[in-house]
């Protein structure tokens, strides 16, 4: 899962199903989803979660590192690639940001860091008890929280001095962006239909490379209107998602640190 929201979507699903609120939780850390229901009652839950099109696995025996999704190697380098496309250009796209004087590509740039941290940790979590995913979640939480917090407050800065971003390198970088996520798209795109895990990182890959959108019509607004609004309120709406899930992220990790406890 990339975020909260999407946690938020699968428990959602399951309530429809008939699972009652407080008998479903899923964890934005470790990523593990529990269900209290009788085994029965099973078969009435799962098309409700299968239709949001994460896909799911059942843990036997507490067993967490038995996911067949990385024991395909051809996956794991698609993994790697989506590491090293998403926190490479995260750099990049932060020095844009600078660069043009835009918010949004901060912002946007932030969510490229974050879903590379996300990734790679799930790579190095491979085998790790639920005890050191949490921890190391928890770790990740707090320093994607810092970050996030550092582009609000740069951005409500720049809401009381307010400068035009320079619309075409905005635009540039963000179209950039794009194509950079769609590059991170195409290695998966053999395993969007494998088990949960696969379809997972298929789907929030995807998801980012439609959200890229939203930056470059920002960047054409700004040319178009001459304000940096656009830019700000652009930069607010990812920055204000992005530290929700960071916060998420932290509140699941102590949840499933006292679980293991």
């Amino acid at each position: 899962m990339d975020c909260a929201k999407d946690a938020a979507e699968i428990e959602r699903a399951a309530r429809s199903a008939g699972v009652a609120e407080g008998d479903v939780k899923v964890s934005a850390a470790t990523h593990i989803m529990t269900l209290r229901i009788a085994d029965g009652d099973l078969p009435k839950v799962r098309p409700a979660l299968d239709a949001t099109g994460y896909g799911f696995e059942k843990i036997e025996d507490g067993d967490t590192s038995s996911d067949p999704a990385y024991k395909d190697p051809s996956y794991r380098r698609a993994l790697w690639i989506v590491v090293a496309l998403n926190l490479g250009y995260g750099v990049v796209e932060m020095f844009g940001g600078f660069l043009s004087g835009s918010q949004a590509l901060k912002a946007d740039a932030l969510d490229f860091l974050g879903d590379g941290a996300i990734t790679f940790l799930g790579l190095l979590a491979i085998g790790w008890s639920l005890t050191w995913r949490a921890r190391s979640a928890m770790i990740q939480g707090v320093f994607l929280g810092l970050l996030g917090l550092g582009v609000v407050g740069s951005t409500l800065w720049r809401v009381l001095n307010q400068t035009t971003p320079e619309a075409g390198l905005m635009g540039a970088f963000a179209v950039g962006a794009l194509i950079v996520n769609i590059l991170a798209v195409l290695p998966l795109l053999k395993h969007r239909k494998g088990d949960a895990n696969m379809r997972a990182v298929w789907l929030f890959s995807r998801n980012d490379a439609i959200g890229n959108l939203a930056v470059v019509i920002a960047a054409g607004l700004v040319a178009w209107l001459g304000s940096a609004w656009p830019d700000l309120i652009v930069a607010f709406a990812i920055a204000g998602l992005f530290l929700h899930s960071s916060w998420m992220i932290i509140r699941d990790a102590r949840s499933d640190l006292v679980e293991a406890d």
